[in-house]
């Protein structure tokens, strides 16, 4: 069998904190020239923009800018920055908690994703983060949801990407989240709840699945109530949250299963119509308030607390410095 070479570093620097997209000329083809291969692999491009692209100079192979009537070699691989649509910038700061040779840890606020994906592209933590602090190399050791505040790990270099994405995919990373809900004093708390949850792709909302084997744990605990005028019920609580899973949108709905959906959750129970995109007044009521582990390169144990705040329960920061300090 033949084996296949690996791709070359990127020939074109990143754009905003966006690497170029990559494609490898397929083998065996029969395409009489890179344009002609790119005109079929993506149809919903029109050829022209391939057109005025090679001819600005926009389409590389490893060796440099492409010729309009460039051959298509079997194998080759060639980079171009896609045209990316206007984003509403998020008006919130992105804080740097920690910052070594190896790691950086951030508290992320809400409505900022983690990472590039769909509509969501130069607005993101990661692009921010690799064009603000000439990061090129930097990449997640693991996702925050969009609408979570709070703490995330990214790696500096790719050599130690593995170890700490390792970590999270091993369960080796303590980590704890803050969460304003309802308050209902017949649930008994704490509680762990154990269900096999399934998110399939293209539906916004994930699903429990009743009868099959758990594949998603959470202990739910309660630090606190209180009275909330014009909020019908008992009021509001406090509750600290600790996945020992990671499933896509796990907590939110957990805490809805129980019956105390995470206020301005906009898909748990019910999918609200999404607000306009420059629509910041009702975040998530979720923030991921602890990450704690041993470092796998230094060994060191590591803890680190976000300093942000839920709006519907304005508490005082953690006493805990903000760093890494032993547990």
């Amino acid at each position: 069998m033949r084996r296949r070479r690996a791709a070359p570093r990127s020939p074109l620097p990143q754009r905003d904190g966006i690497d170029p997209v990559r494609l490898r000329l397929p083998d065996p083809g029969n395409w009489p020239t890179v344009r002609a291969y790119l005109v079929h692999r993506l149809p919903a491009v029109p050829p022209e923009h391939f057109d005025a692209m090679l001819a600005a100079g926009e389409i590389w192979d490893e060796h440099g800018p492409l010729a309009p009537d460039a051959p298509y070699r079997p194998g080759d691989h060639v980079w171009f920055h896609r045209e990316l649509a206007p984003e509403t910038p998020v008006p919130f700061p992105l804080a740097v908690v920690h910052r070594d040779e190896r790691i950086l840890v951030v508290d992320k606020p809400h409505f900022l994703a983690t990472t590039p994906r769909g509509r969501h592209v130069t607005e993101t933590a990661l692009a921010r983060l690799r064009r603000d602090l000439d990061l090129p190399e930097l990449s997640p050791a693991h996702r925050l949801d969009r609408l979570t505040a709070g703490l995330a790990l990214f790696v500096v270099q790719p050599r130690h990407r593995g170890a700490y994405q390792t970590m999270f995919r091993d369960r080796r990373v303590h980590k704890e989240y803050r969460a304003v809900a309802p308050f209902r004093p017949e649930l008994a708390l704490p509680v762990t709840v154990r269900s096999h949850i399934v998110k399939e792709r293209g539906v916004i909302a994930a699903r429990e699945v009743p009868g099959a084997e758990p594949n998603a744990e959470s202990r739910i605990e309660l630090l606190g109530h209180r009275d909330t005028p014009g909020l019908p019920g008992a009021g509001v609580g406090l509750y600290r949250l600790l996945p020992a899973t990671g499933r896509t949108h796990q907590l939110r709905l957990h805490m809805s299963s129980l019956g105390v959906p995470i206020l301005g959750d906009p898909v748990y129970p019910v999918v609200r119509d999404e607000p306009a995109p420059d629509d910041f007044s009702d975040p998530l009521q979720l923030l991921a308030s602890v990450l704690e582990f041993t470092d796998p390169v230094s060994d060191e144990p590591l803890r680190f607390t976000t300093r942000r705040t839920l709006a519907a329960w304005p508490e005082p920061p953690h006493s805990s410095p903000l760093g890494p300090h032993s547990p």
